[in-house]
């Protein structure tokens, strides 16, 4: 397993302090471990100012392909790497409020989001609650909020296809009244067949599979 360092191990880590100078290293490696420990206190925002969503898929290496370490950025997954409202709503705190300015989308190819229609997704869902769903709670601590008028297919948002799916991720961060105009938003689909990342519509293999 890849080992992650941070604050609190630095000090394992880094070279031998010079002749003289101890103190001002052991004081040093005492704050950095504070302001690790105290950091939303301190206003202190990820190393990387950055926001990724990410499917939660166990075979996106999110930090590998990104190039991340620990506390370089907050990571969001769930199915598909939507960007549901509770995407929406953890992002609008980061931007306004943890100095976040990038945030990046990572869809993926062979997602499970693509594995099953929106009709066998239904019928499995009624399946498990006998048939209705029209009084379906989609947060506990919020007993009102249902599905009301929207549709389960609306809900669950299945995916036809990745690179567009990225892409209306991206736009819908972009035009959101609740993320800052000065964020930067992202998106790059990871192929599970290859491990590296490519921008939407980009498909290598088909341009070094097909003439020209």
């Amino acid at each position: 397993m890849p080992h992650h360092t941070h604050a609190s191990d630095e000090a394992h880590d880094r070279d031998e302090p010079e002749a003289g100078r101890v103190r001002e290293a052991v004081e040093s490696d005492i704050d950095a471990r504070d302001d690790w420990a105290c950091r939303r206190r301190k206003g202190i925002p990820t190393d990387k100012q950055l926001l990724v969503v990410a499917c939660m898929d166990e075979r996106i290496p999110v930090e590998d392909v990104l190039g991340l370490s620990l506390g370089d950025a907050q990571i969001f997954r769930n199915a598909g790497g939507k960007v549901t409202d509770d995407v929406i709503r953890s992002a609008a705190l980061t931007t306004q409020f943890f100095d976040t300015t990038e945030i990046i989308v990572l869809n993926h190819t062979d997602c499970g989001m693509m594995s099953a229609s929106d009709e066998a997704i239904v019928d499995g869902f009624q399946a498990a609650v006998n048939g209705d769903l029209s009084d379906l709670t989609l947060d506990p601590s919020l007993p009102e909020l249902n599905i009301g008028a929207a549709s389960i297919e609306e809900w669950v948002r299945m995916t036809d296809d990745v690179d567009v799916a990225c892409a209306a991720q991206v736009e819908y961060l972009e035009n959101h009244d609740l993320i800052p105009e000065n964020v930067t938003v992202s998106g790059y689909v990871y192929e599970v067949e290859s491990g590296h990342l490519r921008r939407p519509g980009e498909r290598l293999a088909e341009r070094v599979n097909e003439r020209a």
